[in-house]
């Protein structure tokens, strides 16, 4: 009887053991399910950098893809201002949309959505368009004043644009546009071939606060440009563009 009694304590005590060992097994298996995470030294969600197709922050956006050229928070620099409240109550969304995407031909505006060869993914050229509108965009300060449109419903008429340029630009640029010590020339040929029509309509209407260069409204005290002078005027100066710019070739001039 002492004797089997002594016999089955070692298999109690081993089975004992064995279920401790399943125990702690089990425990360590929920350690490493659910504390993996918490590990020291495992980096967070935060610490992950992002793919550039991941990125949805505006401010990094425009840093990395447009404050180049239009300058830190839009204020403008090679390129027109984007903060310019004028330019953003005459462009709508779709027009911001399809020059960020696919830039504007003609001109060093290149295209930025992936399809048409640049970086940024659609949801991205929507980030930047909503975010722009959202953080500059003053109706306010237009008050009632109609502006001209965006873009010209109309032929323009170049001999009538030349009258409108005496009457509006003419005390800053110089009577025969090559400048005056108030402005640039307006009919370099260089600057000419990097600026396209709907550029020259933009800059006539919105202006370039960044460079003192007056609006629409402000040419002349008390008279407005209307939406067919700024065709007409554009027209002009169109009319001025060289056949080949920067005359690097004199004789085919």
């Amino acid at each position: 009887m002492i004797e089997s009694r002594v016999m089955r304590q070692p298999r109690v005590a081993e089975a004992r053991g064995s279920r401790l060992l399943r125990l702690g097994i089990a425990v360590i298996g929920l350690l490493c399910c659910f504390g993996c995470n918490r590990l020291p030294g495992k980096p967070t969600p935060a610490d992950i950098a992002l793919t550039p197709q991941q990125v949805s922050d505006f401010t990094v956006l425009y840093q990395k893809n447009c404050s180049g050229c239009h300058g830190e928070n839009g204020r403008g620099n090679g390129a027109l201002a984007l903060n310019n409240p004028i330019f953003l109550a005459i462009a709508n969304d779709e027009a911001l949309r399809q020059a960020t995407a696919y830039g504007v031909s003609g001109t060093q505006m290149p295209a930025f959505v992936r399809s048409a060869g640049g970086a940024l993914t659609d949801k991205q050229i929507n980030i930047l368009v909503r975010e722009m509108r959202a953080k500059w965009s003053k109706p306010a300060e237009l008050g009632s004043n109609p502006t001209p449109p965006y873009a010209a419903s109309t032929p323009g008429d170049a001999s009538h644009g030349a009258e409108v340029y005496a009457t509006f630009c003419a005390s800053c640029h110089g009577s025969d546009g090559n400048g005056t010590r108030g402005g640039s020339s307006i009919v370099n040929g260089s600057y000419l071939a990097l600026v396209s029509d709907q550029g020259l309509r933009t800059l006539v209407i919105a202006g370039r606060p960044d460079l003192r260069h007056p609006d629409w409204r402000n040419y002349v005290p008390g008279r407005e440009m209307t939406g067919q002078e700024v065709t007409d005027v554009v027209a002009w100066l169109d009319s001025k563009r060289p056949t080949y710019p920067g005359q690097p070739y004199p004789g085919k001039q």
